[in-house]
């Protein structure tokens, strides 16, 4: 009895100096918390659809994913046949799928899609976790007009994007619908809803309470590693699963720079999408701000770029720096070039040990070249994607 008392006088001792140490270090205690038991319990989470908007830093997402799945050994809802995307502009149907007649259920789903719940039902298990990503819609307009300048038939007549939304109409064609899915509210789009839809209040607002209803987060480009620490937190998955590298960015000559009245038309032409990204990008501040403080999320953030740094000096030549094109050694590595766009990969260290460049391989394959590779692990007696 007198054991049990000590022992009991020790934890509270142990307890009380941990506390007085985070108020000593103005350490926000909330960093402590797996010492107290207050992490995210349970085992990490396997099932997850990723909606894969355009232009939004998702490919990075979709990078984070494919690791995950390859390093867990989990089964990835591919494109079947010689497909890249899963059936999109047109809505998402089951059979797009590589082997849903003999594998009912997958674990992850993020190649692109537009939305069609019921038909991703089919595929995916009914404990799915559901999210997706926004980016400010003039930004994301931006990066599209010149990433399917020569596949948008609205784009493909305009010298500009800023002659583009000086009169938009001139260029953009309704009846173009699916080819032109890139040139107004394509994220709307992508969420399954009409882009060319009045934005009225009521039909803006029931579509958004669709979004929450089945997405369970909703990440914010601008904001990514926030997200990232945000997004980690829910699926309970370590830090490493998260760390990623910027994929599929474009070089800044190849980024143009949008005058404030370009801006404002933009938001007007993308009003859908500007109210989409408005909404959910307050809820994501409410969530971080209720789930972790402002002092935690700086911590969490600052370690997540501390371990950034930490791969980047590990994995990648030349300082760490994306490269163009011409400059990456490994055709392996080298991304897709679509449109004007100059779209940047990473060259890896030389001379890493076999386990090491696997590691570090993982963190810089392009989304198409990964995706061939995922297909070969998982069906190796069809024949493999062909990737140029």
């Amino acid at each position: 009895l007198i054991s049990l008392y000590f022992r009991v006088i020790l934890l509270l001792l142990l307890a009380l100096t941990l506390l007085l140490l985070a108020g000593f270090l103005h350490t926000d205690l909330e960093l402590l918390t797996p010492l107290f038991g207050g992490e995210a319990e349970g085992p990490p989470v396997t099932n997850i659809m990723f909606l894969k908007t355009h232009k939004t830093a998702s490919s990075t997402v979709l990078n984070i994913l494919y690791r995950f799945a390859e390093t867990h050994n989990l089964s990835v809802a591919l494109p079947a046949g010689w497909h890249v995307h899963l059936g999109y502009p047109w809505f998402f149907l089951a059979r797009y799928v590589e082997g849903v007649g003999s594998q009912q259920r997958f674990n992850i789903m993020c190649n692109h899609l537009r939305f069609n719940p019921p038909e991703v039902q089919k595929v995916m298990p009914n404990d799915t976790f559901y999210f997706s990503i926004l980016r400010n819609p003039v930004f994301q307009l931006e990066s599209s007009f010149i990433y399917y300048k020569t596949y948008a038939p609205a784009f493909q007549g305009a010298p500009s994007l800023d002659a583009f939304l000086a009169s938009p109409r001139t260029f953009y064609n309704d009846s173009h619908l699916l080819r032109n899915v890139y040139a107004k509210n394509n994220m709307w789009f992508d969420f399954g809803f009409d882009p060319n839809a009045p934005a009225e209040e009521g039909y803006v607002r029931a579509r958004i309470a669709e979004v929450e209803r089945r997405f369970q987060l909703v990440l914010i480009a601008e904001h990514f590693d926030e997200s990232l620490v945000l997004l980690r937190r829910r699926l309970r998955w370590a830090l490493d699963d998260v760390v990623a590298f910027r994929l599929n960015s474009r070089s800044a000559r190849s980024v143009t720079r949008l005058a404030p009245e370009t801006r404002e038309r933009a938001r007007r032409w993308c009003a859908l999408d500007w109210r989409l990204y408005q909404h959910f990008n307050r809820s994501f501040w409410g969530q971080l701000r209720a789930e972790l403080g402002p002092r935690r999320l700086r911590g969490e953030v600052a370690r997540l770029r501390t371990r950034r740094r930490e791969l980047a000096v590990l994995c990648l030549q030349d300082g760490g720096a994306p490269q163009n094109r011409t400059q990456i050694h490994d055709p392996g590595l080298r991304p897709y070039q679509p449109g004007a766009a100059d779209i940047l990969g990473y060259n890896l260290r030389p001379g890493l040990d076999n386990q090491t460049r696997r590691v570090c391989q993982r963190l810089v394959r392009p989304e198409l070249q990964y995706m061939a590779h995922l297909y070969s692990l998982q069906f190796p007696e069809k024949p493999p994607k062909n990737i140029p």
